[in-house]
């Protein structure tokens, strides 16, 4: 699985990186059936929403998960950003779990 991060009004430090690698490692293992020749891509941004707010809802984890055949999204506004990520990632988890039910039964439908 390929990992892009970007972020935006913040800083990506080392521990925060391991934060995230630890979180996408879960990930990285419920879709291991379809990561065939790397086809999947997760792109995970990061940002601090507003720079002179300071309580709230300021950061915020958004992730788009490229799988074969669909796009699965999953976003989470927080007051601190572990918080988002772990919310974020629970998110994705549901969307995947929905993919691999639909996927695994057949019903899968091709887009014309």
């Amino acid at each position: 699985m390929k990992i892009s991060i970007k972020t935006t009004n913040l800083d990506l430090t080392p521990s925060l990186k391991t934060f995230i690698n630890t979180k996408l490692n879960n990930i990285e293992k419920i879709i291991q059936k379809f990561n065939t020749e790397g086809a999947v891509m997760i792109e995970l941004e990061l940002a601090r929403t507003t720079k002179h707010h300071l309580k709230g809802d300021v950061f915020m984890a958004e992730a788009n998960l490229k799988l074969p055949g669909k796009t699965l999204r999953a976003v989470d506004k927080n007051e601190d950003i572990r918080t988002a990520i772990d919310n974020m990632r629970q998110i994705l988890q549901r969307e995947i779990t929905k993919y691999k039910t639909k996927h695994s039964s057949g019903k899968v439908r091709k887009n014309k």
